[in-house]
């Protein structure tokens, strides 16, 4: 999974302030997960931008996963 995540989710602070993005693309992981979240499905997005592929949407779940379990971990 990390390395799934370390070649598909970027950081640099030359892109978007460093905020995570899709493979050096501008596409925040934000943005894909706000996307998700009104109701847009991957197929749907992939057609909006056909720089995305399917496995950038299995790179942003497991980040996300990482994200909420070291949220849960540090409340501990």
């Amino acid at each position: 999974m990390r390395e799934a995540l370390s070649e598909r989710i970027t950081v640099d602070p030359n892109v978007r302030f460093g905020k995570p993005c899709i493979r050096g693309h501008r596409i925040t992981v934000q943005e894909l997960l706000s996307w998700l979240a009104e109701g847009a499905s991957p197929g749907q997005i992939l057609e909006d931008y056909p720089l995305l592929e399917p496995e950038d949407f299995l790179a942003v779940y497991a980040y996300s996963a990482e994200l909420a379990g070291a949220a849960k971990a540090s409340q501990v």
